[in-house]
């Protein structure tokens, strides 16, 4: 019988799990019973946990390894009967939702900080999802945030580490351990999915991609799926090898931080197709040559060509975005005549959706797009669908976008990112905008139709949520949103969207920041950016 030890700890502040989970430097992680406390909380909130399956894994950063050792010591005190972890401790986001979906287990423990860095002096972070695979309701990460506020002790089997790498049944005390291969089931669900026959004769003749893995969690998965199953050229998948500290990039798939992938797909000599995900696998970026496609159009271009993709043929039974997302995948919606439902940012709003079957597909503008497979966004799925796309379309990315943008306008959109700002001074600004009074008033020759903090009734639980976004909606449909975002670890990311509707093809082609020059002026000198933050110019734009 496996000796069970009760370590006496105390709690520590702001162990309150966002809406991805709870992150923080590594230098936090790793102080005595940090993350002990937080896993403890997370046993002690969840239910009943003996006898149950837990899966576990994560996006390979430092410190993951480390992690899931002390988490299996703990699952094995609380009473665990089975564990499946991912080998080498890897285990994308989307795949991890898969296992549990199709498992069963009695919801995962995520271990990543998405797309922020890693390393030892960089970011890590941990989050439960649910035995449905989506990320905890707010009821959940509320319970979990209560008890570390009064945990008193911890338990853990003492045991020796186990060999993450190689495939088997080992135990810790009574409780199984089963390190399995994290790609092969995601895998076999893609390939339900889409037309891999398909995609597999669009490379046999000569398509070419790249793939950027961002030394992150999609490498293996890319090189399986694309390279071995798909017929991918040896080499579409670039920085494949998923390292502890992402090779010292930001695992970021957007136009700054994939600055190679956006080098490589520049040219009348490059690759057909790029596209790149994130950290833990969930977030996609989609490049055509010379070409570059934004997250709302991405998913908006997706629902419209679904019933190409043999897991889609049915039809969508709704699509549903984020608030901050560009309004082209409502246009869609509407001329399919299905409902189209605008949520707060983050994963888990989508959830009762998808569980109730009011929506197939939805999608963020932070480069998240996924449907009702899993309950993550999924980065690789969506690279397979665009593929399935042009395998079906025989076109270039450019032209089916311009494509859609005549059949349905285009929704000139931009985002602006005011990163590692003073939190005092982001907080202020945002209590400086919800108290002015513009319903009615004119902003630079535009009417301010709808001024409100966005929030949100769940139509299926019907839970409340507030105070998500500030919106500015003008009559002649363009829009500027501010929103402080969750993600970060230091100081507070400002988020600025911007938008507008134009259905002239003439113009379609204008840079959205040529075509949004005046609306960007606006947004800056109504919130007072720049004298509150001290900040001239947006840390990225995407």
């Amino acid at each position: 019988m496996a000796h069970v030890k009760t370590v006496v700890t105390t709690p520590f502040a702001g162990q309150k799990p966002g809406t991805s989970g709870l992150r923080k430097k590594v230098s936090v992680f790793i102080q005595p019973h940090y993350l002990e406390n937080f896993v403890q909380s997370v046993f002690d909130s969840i239910g009943n946990t003996v006898g149950k399956t837990l899966a576990l894994g994560g996006d390979g950063r430092y410190f993951n390894r480390t992690a899931i050792q002390t988490i299996l010591r703990m699952a094995a005190a609380a009473g665990f009967a089975r564990v499946m972890v991912g080998r080498g401790g890897i285990l994308s986001t989307p795949a991890a939702s898969c296992v549990i979906r199709k498992y069963k287990t009695f919801g995962g423990i995520i271990l990543s900080a998405s797309h922020n860095p890693g390393g030892p002096d960089e970011d890590f972070g941990i989050k439960y999802n649910i035995p449905a695979g989506g990320p905890a309701p707010e009821a959940i990460t509320e319970a979990i945030y209560a008890r570390s506020l009064t945990i008193q002790s911890y338990k853990l089997v003492e045991s020796d580490d186990i060999d993450l790498d190689q495939l088997g049944t080992v135990r810790i005390g009574t409780m199984e351990v089963d390190i399995f291969d994290p790609v092969a089931d995601y895998a076999a669900l893609m390939e339900t999915l889409v037309d891999f026959a398909a995609i597999r004769a669009l490379f046999a003749s000569g398509f070419k991609m790249r793939f950027d893995a961002m030394h992150a969690v999609t490498g293996p998965y890319a090189h399986e799926i694309l390279e071995r199953r798909l017929g991918a050229a040896p080499g579409t998948v670039m920085n494949g090898i998923p390292l502890e500290d992402f090779g010292g990039g930001h695992p970021d798939p957007n136009l700054a931080h994939a600055h190679d992938l956006v080098a490589a797909l520049s040219g009348p000599e490059s690759p057909d197709f790029g596209a790149a995900s994130d950290g833990d696998g969930d977030r996609n970026m989609i490049l055509g040559r010379d070409f570059y496609v934004t997250p709302s159009d991405s998913l908006a271009v997706l629902a419209a060509n679904a019933p190409l993709c043999p897991g889609y043929t049915r039809g969508l039974a709704g699509i549903a975005r984020s608030m901050p997302t560009s309004a082209a995948a409502d246009r869609v919606a509407a001329k399919l005549g299905i409902p189209c439902y605008e949520t707060p940012t983050g994963w888990k709003f989508f959830g009762t959706l998808l569980d109730a079957g009011k929506a197939t597909l939805c999608g963020e503008e932070s480069f998240g797009t996924g449907s009702d497979h899993v309950r993550e966004k999924d980065g690789l799925w969506a690279v397979l669908m665009w593929l399935n796309v042009l395998a079906r379309r025989r076109e270039s990315v450019a032209d089916i976008v311009t494509a859609h943008w005549r059949e349905f306008g285009r929704n000139v959109y931009s985002r602006h990112d005011y990163e590692g700002i003073e939190t005092a001074a982001a907080e202020g600004l945002m209590d400086h905008l919800r108290g002015l009074p513009l319903v009615g008033t004119e902003l630079d020759g535009r009417t301010v139709s709808v001024f409100d903090d966005f929030a949100y009734t769940d139509p299926v639980d019907g839970s409340v949520s507030t105070k998500q976004g500030i919106r500015v909606l003008f009559e002649d449909g363009a829009r500027i949103v501010y929103r402080l975002s969750g993600t970060g670890t230091q100081g507070a990311t400002l988020r600025v969207y911007i938008e507008q509707y134009e259905a002239d093809p003439s113009r379609h082609g204008l840079d959205p920041q040529v075509a949004l020059v005046d609306l960007i002026a606006t947004a800056r000198r109504l919130a007072q950016i720049e004298d509150r933050t001290g900040r001239a110019e947006p840390t990225v734009i995407t």
